[in-house]
């Protein structure tokens, strides 16, 4: 009988050993009550040296993200979780519920502050809102670095809040995760928008560089909105943003058969014909421009980009045959009938859209060389009021 006593006791001790002797360490155990207590700052310490003395403490690790997570410091949170899971996956499962757990928390505060700073009509609380808008976007991007949203809405409250070049990245990321459309289209505004202001700058300081970067956001929007234009095609502002872009970087050539053969394609696509006109009118060939912006309102009467650009095609067609009428002292009043021709598109825009200061500007110009004075000064005035 004792013989058999000893015998169980032996398998015991020899089961507890093979299972790697599965006690809590006094480091857990202190660590789960201070837990239980909302003690975190103590929580953490106590991990931490649980941690230091046994790296390969899974739950240790977790329990440490975990506290992490109650003391607000999400970095340390995903450091932590790393850690448990780099040692085995048994507390996966608590740790993706975590993260998403955080994640929304995150997203929805996110949201809030953005939504805040859009009503605000006081700047310095804008940009404060924003900022902590972005912050806990940014917290939420490193919680769930696969959630699509979370850079859309990180890139929103950038460009919101005028940091265009910092919206580069979550664009991209965008691009990546969910290949968007939103993604293309706003990343190939912005470095087409960017090369604008480049372009401005070296035209006004004659700094070499910012020719440089010119060129570096032209071809950067091209190449984006090219890729684009692969996964949505017939998307009218993708094609808008590139034809100016191919105009910027000199390649009219492309542009003209790009939105040739689209035309030739599908010709009662008015973005197609729109588009095609406006490289066009960029060649200086305002003939078949002309006929490319009429063909889109006959499409739709009320396609203000074609109204805006078959107004300047006869602005600028008059302006050049006047240039060249004086070039070959051959003095005439012809070119004015272009101006007369242009007149009534200006005017509807300005019957739809009376916030677009250039608009009246350019309708200023065209009253004078018109000779009605009276309505020249009256459209230079509510230019001046809307700047």
């Amino acid at each position: 009988m004792r013989k058999t006593n000893y015998l169980i006791v032996f398998a015991l001790f020899t089961a507890l050993m093979l299972s790697g002797f599965q006690c809590a360490s006094t480091e857990l155990t202190s660590a789960k009550l201070y837990m239980q207590q909302n003690n975190f700052d103590k929580a953490k310490n106590t991990l931490l040296k649980e941690v230091a003395k046994n790296p390969a403490s899974d739950e240790g690790w977790y329990l440490l993200g975990t506290v992490y997570g109650e003391l607000g410091k999400f970095d340390s949170l995903v450091t932590a979780f790393d850690q448990s899971l780099a040692v085995s996956n048994k507390f996966e499962s608590e740790i993706n519920q975590s993260k998403i757990y955080y994640w929304a928390n995150s997203f929805n505060s996110g949201v809030s502050y953005f939504q805040r700073g859009n009503k605000s009509t006081d700047e310095d609380s804008s940009k404060i809102y924003y900022d902590k808008s972005i912050d806990v976007f940014k917290t939420a991007s490193m919680l769930e670095p696969d959630s699509a949203d979370t850079y859309k809405n990180l890139a929103f409250v950038y460009m919101s809040s005028g940091r265009n070049k910092e919206a580069i990245a979550p664009l991209k990321k965008l691009v990546q995760l969910n290949n968007e459309l939103d993604g293309y289209k706003y990343l190939g505004e912005i470095y087409y928008s960017l090369g604008t202001v480049s372009k401005s700058a070296y035209s006004m300081d004659g700094n070499v560089q910012d020719s440089i970067d010119a060129n570096k956001y032209f071809s950067d929007a091209a190449n984006i909105l090219e890729e684009g234009t692969k996964s949505y095609p017939g998307d009218a502002d993708l094609l808008k943003t590139l034809s100016a872009t191919y105009i910027e970087i000199g390649k009219s050539d492309v542009a003209l058969s790009t939105f040739k053969a689209l035309v030739d394609k599908e010709p009662d696509n008015k973005i197609y014909r729109y588009n095609y006109g406006v490289v066009l009118l960029s060649n200086l060939e305002f003939e078949k421009a002309e006929q490319e912006f009429l063909k889109a309102l006959e499409l739709d009467p009320d396609y203000m980009n074609a109204v805006y650009n078959l107004a300047v095609t006869y602005v600028k067609w008059g302006t050049e045959m006047n240039k060249e009428s004086e070039a070959n002292e051959k003095y005439s009043e012809e070119y004015k009938k272009k101006y007369e021709t242009a007149l009534p598109y200006l005017e509807k825009i300005t019957t739809s859209d009376k916030s677009d200061a250039a608009i009246w500007e350019l309708l200023g110009k065209v009253y004078s060389v018109l000779g009605m004075q009276d309505k020249a000064l009256d459209a230079f005035d509510h230019a001046d009021q809307l700047r």
